[in-house]
């Protein structure tokens, strides 16, 4: 963990950056559905020719975000996760995701509100089902971040790629786990910590969850290597197969359903790809949708991925190896 930096919402520190950017490139259009901040108060106080509040319409959001990317401008849309995935998905595939392949188009989706990171809100408000969705189409390129350092850094990526892109924000206040200038950014991914036998791949708030088992699977005996992947598009394939085919199994993390095509289902496609005889677990939400509201750690054990049920699915697996 990085304690010299004061954790800030990782929403912040996107749109302090992005504010920034808009100030040298006119091209940067803002559209929010009805969703804001105090640091959106100033882009639009400051650039109110480049932002529009289309109201909570996302389906709208959408349609107005691509046709201001067909008028030649770097889009980003903003709105709470689970309602800009799954509430337009129709017309994310038609008009950004069809679309961008007969047009050149810049779309940036922001998300706020990844996995249970809106615990006191219930399954509407909580969203295991973006990766999925987000992964599903094939030009759709989807940055799952895990703390406000990556965050900030994700702007400049967005303006510097054509394409539609998903960037997946946690909604709570998180420990940095970054310098300012980490390494990993071109790669997709980040190696934290090396290990023995068994590695934890997480992404997003798991990224943490996996940080705090080395020490405790270490106390069993265990050394965990830890890679928190980010971009679950375009990571460096080759890297990231030299470093995995170090270890006897690998273990994937996320705040999404098991087995339902998101972080697990990648790595299952890509070792299968890859000809790697690695093992792989996967950990994800289990079972269905849960109406409890409460501590995200309490919500994480009930449903399979919390610290404790992580440690010991880890050390059942390293019995089996």
């Amino acid at each position: 963990m990085n304690e010299s930096v004061k954790p800030r919402a990782m929403r912040d520190t996107f749109l302090q950056e992005l504010h920034r950017l808009m100030a040298d490139d006119t091209d940067i259009f803002f559209v929010s559905g009805d969703f804001g901040s105090p640091v959106l108060d100033q882009i639009r106080s400051d650039f109110p020719d480049r932002f529009l509040n289309v109201g909570i319409a996302e389906q709208n959001l959408i349609n107005v975000t691509a046709g201001l990317a067909l008028e030649g401008f770097k889009v980003f849309a903003y709105a709470i996760a689970p309602f800009l995935t799954m509430r337009c998905f129709e017309q994310i595939r038609v008009s950004l995701g069809l679309l961008s392949e007969v047009r050149p188009m810049n779309v940036n989706l922001v998300g706020v509100g990844a996995g249970y990171s809106y615990v006191v809100s219930g399954p509407t408000h909580q969203c295991y089902e973006d990766i999925t969705l987000m992964r599903s189409l094939p030009n759709m390129r989807v940055l799952s971040i895990s703390d406000q350092v990556m965050a900030a850094s994700m702007p400049r990526l967005a303006v510097d790629n054509i394409g539609p892109k998903y960037f997946r924000l946690d909604a709570q206040v998180l420990p940095v786990i970054y310098d300012a200038e980490f390494e990993g950014l071109a790669d997709g991914f980040h190696y934290h910590a090396k290990g023995k036998d068994i590695c934890l791949l997480a992404t997003g708030y798991m990224a943490h969850t996996a940080l705090n088992a080395v020490d405790r699977l270490a106390s069993e005996g265990i050394q965990v290597g830890v890679i928190d992947i980010f971009d679950l598009s375009k990571f460096n394939q080759q890297k990231l197969n030299t470093i995995l085919s170090g270890y006897k199994a690998v273990v994937t993390m996320e705040e999404g359903f098991s087995g339902r095509g998101g972080l697990d289902s990648m790595m299952f496609d890509h070792l299968l790809r890859s000809d790697m005889d690695t093992r792989m677990l996967n950990i994800g939400v289990e079972g269905g949708y849960r109406f409890e509201i409460g501590e995200r750690e309490v919500l994480h054990e009930q449903v399979g991925i919390g610290i404790n049920a992580i440690i010991a699915k880890v050390v059942d697996l390293s019995t089996r190896l």
